[in-house]
């Protein structure tokens, strides 16, 4: 994601690339975007930038506010340079909305929020070596234009490894730790300062020397200090082990289980995570005795702040070079995530020369590295059937080691990426992370006689049966995917079960992937319905977790576990229709869909005896979803799952939502809410809507009422306006809720 100011094979960085054939450029989706795919792009610049912004901005929310990232950091910087160098072709484009003028962040509602000291910028990136240089030519350009002392002195500049964890802030009054927050949206934070004080290498007081350093001895002084918590590699596979074993999802990285960790309404559970920090940066070094950026990182470690002791001074391009390449041979045996390099220039005085734009400072820049490539054998391409019988074919290669972890599998996605990539069983491969996070298959390496070997090699084709099952494989046309079409397809069950407990379905908490396909190893599952009328403590107690103690016996789930668990599989009974419609794994329903479904309909009665006319009547439903779900539900073993579900207390209906006075002002309007919001969530903006008898949808169409636009608002936004349909900005939004009243 964009990086932030207060922050700061191996493939060569001098362009020393690793040979592969049968790759396109810049191809979207892949596993830069595991859960969807890239659409095509708009004929207009205009449209483009739209989507552009759209994307980013919904990217940024599952980062910083979901610690769920949809897409990886290399997908995520793609678009915003394209968008970046999309408004530098066409500068009326580049609007105060623009995602390129925004700082990335997000500030949630579970903490208090607080205002920052002084603003807390994103900043800009060089993907290469290249751009590097062209930063490192402009700021000193720049710096010898700027007049004043400063330009009279050579530019150097600190480098510093660029940590991948959760900015920070820390106040200090009369040296003592008063606040913490989080970055936020670098205007306003959220409030953590009880799970920060569970941090080991965060000081309570700062130490004499440090304060000595201060103006008035620190005495009647405020100073914010800025820097980055993240999670140990050790500690974060301690953290997945337990999660493992207690049959809970394991984090995706070391950041976002260093972002989930410190955003704890429970501040013990923080502290059992084993956090650290690396400080870096200052609100205003206006109260402190140095003049750069070095003298202020010795300066911190006066103080007693854990400080990274890889930063050095550079006076000349070639050793910030040097150090660069350093820094990505360290990358592997350290003991935390980088992603980079942030380069910043050292004098204080330079620095406020330079200034800033809207988003980033003029005197930084974050060299991000590119993805660890390694060569490995393909030795099969296997086919995973998913929940909706999707057939997707997974490449199973010999084990490589990888930024730090060892990979011997990736997707393949579709038979279409298979073709464009020309990947071949016994094929040596590249392989990296995209983003460092997400295996991935760059391509067959082609050199001399392994592209000899590659061409005598047959072409992967797709099977015309499903390997689960046995029954026919189809693929309809205009899709990508080819599909298992039995609803008895035994692979298929295990993944509607697994989504039937996800966070977006049903939510029931502790129940691991791993766990439900251990339960259906064992008889214990078949479909949605034995949660409630089949599994009980007891039963679940028993399940094998497939471990081995130390005396050789097979370690069980066990009662604590067991129960917990079973708590959760009670309360999800009352999560409602919508959660039941997308938990089901209807085809084309999705959660918005699922809950469009169940506020017009109100029971799975209604929806049951609808025709599909009447279910495409719904606005944001047309006939495809329609006839996918009266397919489902008149399907006799779904039927008969579904009133088991009933028969075991699962509430299969949604009650209507009304205001507190029990009124519908905005019955029969529908409304779309895009971009990024301040005043309110996008959920409870849309339960308040809701409350007030309006639907809220996900698309907009010739029969959407409203459409109310918050920052970075993108090609809703512009269908909007082609359409015509009235657009609301976030007072007007927000004087609607409160009065019931429709603007003129």
């Amino acid at each position: 994601m964009a990086t932030t100011n207060d922050q700061h094979m191996q493939t060569s960085l001098f362009g020393d690339d690793v040979p592969v054939g049968g790759m396109g450029s810049g191809a979207p989706g892949g596993s830069d975007s595991p859960t969807q795919v890239e659409p095509p792009h708009p004929q207009t610049p205009a449209e483009r930038a739209a989507a552009l912004n759209e994307q980013l901005a919904r990217a940024a929310y599952a980062y910083y506010a979901l610690d769920a990232p949809e897409m990886t950091d290399a997908a995520f910087d793609r678009l915003l340079q394209e968008l970046i160098h999309l408004e530098d072709e066409h500068p009326e484009l580049r609007t105060p909305q623009s995602y390129t003028q925004r700082i990335g962040g997000y500030v949630g509602e579970q903490f208090e929020a607080v205002r920052h000291a002084r603003r807390m910028y994103s900043m800009d990136d060089a993907m290469d070596l290249a751009e590097l240089d062209a930063w490192l030519e402009r700021t000193e350009e720049a710096v010898a234009q700027a007049g004043g002392p400063a330009s009279q002195e050579p530019v150097a500049y600190t480098c510093e490894l660029k940590i991948d964890g959760l900015g920070v802030a820390l106040t200090y009054t009369d040296g003592q730790l008063v606040r913490a927050a989080t970055r936020g949206d670098g205007t306003t934070g959220e409030l953590v300062t009880a799970n920060v004080l569970t941090i080991a290498d965060v000081p309570r007081t700062l130490a004499p020397a440090g304060m000595a350093a201060i103006a008035n001895g620190g005495f009647g002084q405020s100073v914010e200090v800025r820097g980055e918590v993240y999670m140990p590699r050790h500690s974060f596979v301690r953290l997945n082990d337990d999660n493992d074993a207690a049959g809970r999802a394991p984090f995706a990285n070391p950041r976002n289980a260093a972002a989930g960790s410190l955003r704890q309404k429970d501040s013990k559970v923080t502290a059992a995570r084993d956090l650290a920090t690396f400080i870096y940066a200052v609100a205003d070094e206006g109260p402190l005795a140095v003049n750069s950026q070095h003298e202020f990182l010795a300066w911190l470690t006066d103080c007693g702040f854990a400080v990274n002791d890889h930063a050095v001074r550079c006076t000349s391009a070639a050793e910030v070079h040097a150090y660069c390449e350093k820094a990505l041979s360290l990358r592997d045996e350290l003991d935390y995530d980088i992603d980079g390099v942030v380069v910043k220039v050292d004098s204080f005085a330079q620095q406020a020369a330079l200034g800033f734009t809207a988003r980033a400072p003029r005197w930084a820049i974050a060299f991000k590295f590119p993805p660890e490539e390694k060569r490995t054998i393909l030795r099969e391409i296997r086919i995973q059937v998913g929940r909706t019988g999707v057939l997707t074919p997974v490449a199973e290669f010999d084990p490589v080691s990888v930024a730090g972890s060892t990979i011997a599998r990736a997707t393949l996605h579709n038979i279409d990426e298979i073709r464009r990539k020309d990947v071949r069983e016994g094929d040596t491969i590249v392989v990296h992370k995209a983003g460092d996070v997400i295996p991935e298959v760059v391509g067959p390496v082609l050199e001399g006689s392994l592209g000899e070997e590659h061409a005598a090699r047959a072409e992967f084709n797709m099977p015309k049966l499903c390997p689960a099952c046995g029954s026919p494989v189809v693929r309809e046309e205009g899709e990508v995917a080819y599909r298992c079409i039995s609803i008895e397809c035994p692979a298929q069950a295990v993944e509607r079960l697994i989504h039937w407990g996800s966070r977006g379905a049903m939510d029931i908490d502790g129940l691991g992937d791993e766990l439900v396909k251990r339960m259906v190893a064992q008889g214990v599952l078949t479909d949605v319905a034995d949660f409630y009328d089949k599994l009980d403590e007891p039963t679940l107690a028993k399940v094998s977790t497939g471990r081995i103690n130390k005396a050789g016996n097979d370690i069980v789930v066990g009662k604590v576990v067991s129960k917990k668990i079973m708590a959760q599989v009670e309360e999800s009974k009352q999560r409602g229709l919508g959660r039941v419609l997308f938990g089901l794994g209807i085809r084309h329903v999705g959660a918005n869909v699922g809950e469009v479904l169940a506020q017009h309909f109100g029971s799975m009665e209604a929806l049951a005896t609808a025709s599909e006319d009447d279910i495409s009547a719904v606005a944001g439903i047309g006939p495809k979803i329609a006839a996918s779900v009266v397919e489902f539900l008149r399907t006799k073993q779904n039927a008969e799952v579904i009133e088991r579900l009933r028969a075991a207390g699962v509430v299969l209906a949604e009650e209507k939502a009304t205001a507190e006075d029990g009124s519908q002002p905005l019955e029969g309007l529908t409304f779309v809410l895009t971009g990024t919001l301040t005043q309110f969530t996008r959920k409870a903006a849309g339960d308040a809507l809701k409350a007030l008898g309006a639907k809220v949808t996900g698309s907009v169409s010739r029969r959407t009422s409203f459409v109310v636009a918050g920052a970075a608002a993108g090609s809703k936004l512009t269908k909007a306006e082609q359409l015509g349909v009235p657009v609301l900005d976030e007072d007007a939004l927000a004087r609607i809720l409160s009065t019931g009243e429709l603007p003129e």
